[in-house]
This record gives C-alpha cells, sequence and structure tokens, in this order.
C-alpha cells in the first residue's frame, strides 16, 4: 500500500537551492509545495490542506534552509494549497487578485459530504495580502521567480506559473498534474489547452506538478491529451443528448484509465459542456449539479487520505 502519511513527504532538490516538497500519492488534497534557500530568508510556494501536513511542510523547510520563511506565494484558491497560509506567521502571502477574492468570499471549504476521510485539523482562512494581475517579479537572493497569471481561466480563474529563468525550474501549481486525472471544473477545458502553450513557451527542464512527481514536458502533453478527450467526449455526449453523467458513465477512457481520480469525468464534462453552449472561459455554471454527479459515478462520497 502507498504510505500516504504527512511522513511520506519528500524534500526533492529540483537545482541549486531549489527544492520541491512532494506529497505521494498526489491524489485529493494531496499537493506538492515548493521552496527556495535565498540564504537569510526563503520563499515558499504554495502550503497544505491540512493543519498537519502544513506543520510537517514548515518543519522540511525549515531543517533544509535554517530560514525563515518571508515570502509565501499561492499559485491558485483550492484549499490544498491554501489553507495552511495562516500557519506561516512570519511571511507575506502573495497571490493572484481572484485567489483573494474567492479565498474572502468562500472560506475555508471543506465539502462536507463529498469528500470524506481528510483530517483537517484547525483551519483559517488567510487570503493573500499581495496581488497582481498579469506578472509579478519576486527575488529571493540571487534567484528570480517569476510570477505569471495565463491571462485567462484555466484550471481555475486564478493560475499562477512560478518560473525561475536561470534554473529553468517551473512550479506549475495544478496546470500540470502526474499520474492523477486534470481537473477543469473551476476553470476551462479550452482555456487549460492554451495555458499549456505558455509552459511550452518556457522551455522548463523540471516541472513540479500540483500533484504528482516532478516531471518533463511529457507530462504537458499529458495534460493536453485528456483535455482534448474531454472536449471530444462532451462533443459526443451532446449529439447523443445525453447529459454529462451519462456520457461519462459510457465512456471509455482507453490510455487515460491510469489515471487517478477518474470520477473527475463528470465534474469535467459539466465544463466542457458548458463550453460548447458558448460558456466564456471560467464563467459560473452549476458547481453543485456537476459535484453530484462526480458523487454518483464514484457510487457515494469521495475518499481522502490528507
Amino acid at each position: 500500500m502507498t504510505d500516504r502519511s504527512p511522513s511520506a513527504a519528500a524534500v526533492t532538490r529540483l537545482a541549486d537551492e531549489v527544492h520541491g516538497y512532494v506529497q505521494p500519492d498526489g491524489s485529493w488534497y494531496i499537493n506538492n509545495c515548493g521552496f527556495v534557500d535565498a540564504g537569510d530568508h526563503t520563499v515558499l510556494i504554495d502550503t497544505c490542506s491540512t493543519e498537519r501536513r502544513t506543520r510537517a511542510l514548515l518543519a522540511a523547510v525549515e531543517a533544509t534552509t535554517g530560514s525563515p520563511v518571508t515570502t509565501l506565494v499561492n499559485t491558485h484558491h483550492h484549499g490544498d494549497h491554501t489553507n495552511g497560509n495562516y500557519l506561516v506567521a512570519t511571511a507575506t502571502v502573495v497571490g493572484h487578485r481572484k485567489t483573494r477574492e474567492l479565498l474572502v468570499a468562500e472560506g475555508i471549504q471543506t465539502f462536507d459530504g463529498v469528500f470524506v476521510g481528510s483530517d483537517w485539523g484547525e483551519l483559517r482562512s488567510r487570503p493573500p495580502e499581495v496581488v497582481f494581475d498579469d506578472r509579478l517579479t519576486v527575488h529571493a537572493g540571487d534567484t528570480t521567480l517569476e510570477l505569471i497569471h495565463p491571462g485567462h481561466a484555466a484550471h481555475t480563474t486564478n493560475d499562477v506559473l512560478v518560473w525561475l529563468p536561470e534554473q529553468r525550474v517551473l512550479y506549475a501549481g495544478d496546470l500540470v498534474f502526474n499520474g492523477g486525472s486534470p481537473f477543469a471544473l473551476m476553470g476551462s477545458v479550452a482555456g487549460w489547452r492554451q495555458a499549456l502553450d505558455v509552459i511550452r513557451e518556457l522551455q522548463p527542464e523540471v516541472i513540479l506538478p500540483g500533484h504528482g512527481p516532478a516531471c518533463g514536458l511529457d507530462v504537458v502533453d499529458t495534460v493536453d491529451a485528456y483535455l482534448k478527450f474531454v472536449q471530444e467526449t462532451a462533443e459526443r455526449g451532446k449529439a447523443a443528448g445525453l447529459t454529462p453523467l451519462e456520457v461519462a458513465k459510457d465512456t471509455d477512457l482507453g490510455d487515460f484509465a491510469v489515471l487517478s481520480e477518474q470520477e473527475r469525468l463528470p465534474g469535467n464534462l459539466h465544463r466542457a459542456y458548458a463550453e460548447l453552449d458558448g460558456a466564456e472561459w471560467g464563467a459560473q455554471i452549476d458547481l453543485a449539479a456537476a459535484v453530484m454527479d462526480m458523487v454518483a459515478i464514484n457510487r457515494g462520497p469521495i475518499r481522502c487520505f490528507s
């Protein structure tokens, strides 16, 4: 069995003084983080979904760098990347303007009745204090971090790539999943595919995905292929007069059957259906109906290990 406990997480060197914090197995609410050691201070990329996971992350960062975290960057608003923000007391939190807006409006979301098994601990919402719209540059000692919003909805409306041009390392947030099914319900299927071209143009040598092991551009191609599959499945389903849940139940995943979190398919189809109907990328849709279809195809609440 896979050890999904916080103790299974590992610090991974991505370049000199540039690290990933990889949590197996990368399933629901078990994300990756990153950090850059600037000598007398540290820049942290994302926190974790639960109190104990974030405390384990911060202990690992301190053991590696011996320096306080002074800047925390959020790659988007989802709780597995932001719930632990409040525990990084020494840091200023930086994120996209919409990340702040959503965290202020929604606070901590645990989706009771949809996900079960998470050990949340004590959580308090802490939105970013410094926000930007398109790009922002952060300097950590000699390391430059370019924060890049793709310009439109993708995984969410507020995704941020953290690009280190000298090291050619990219913290991709959830614009890249390695081993798990991509999840576009709160963003855009078409917009995500276009955002992947932003990653390709950067030509990173190492990518730390939001979930799963560090990887290269081949995994970007896998994400793109899955999203294209979602679009084609939606087109087939609408032409046949099927609901997203009906077409999801009737779909052979083929090569994508190896990806975890297959229950995301009907959620992705809800978004793809909306876009076929002319919805703008990232537009409001009936999220509750989509989530209930995910629970239905899973035949009950979705098990988490966070």
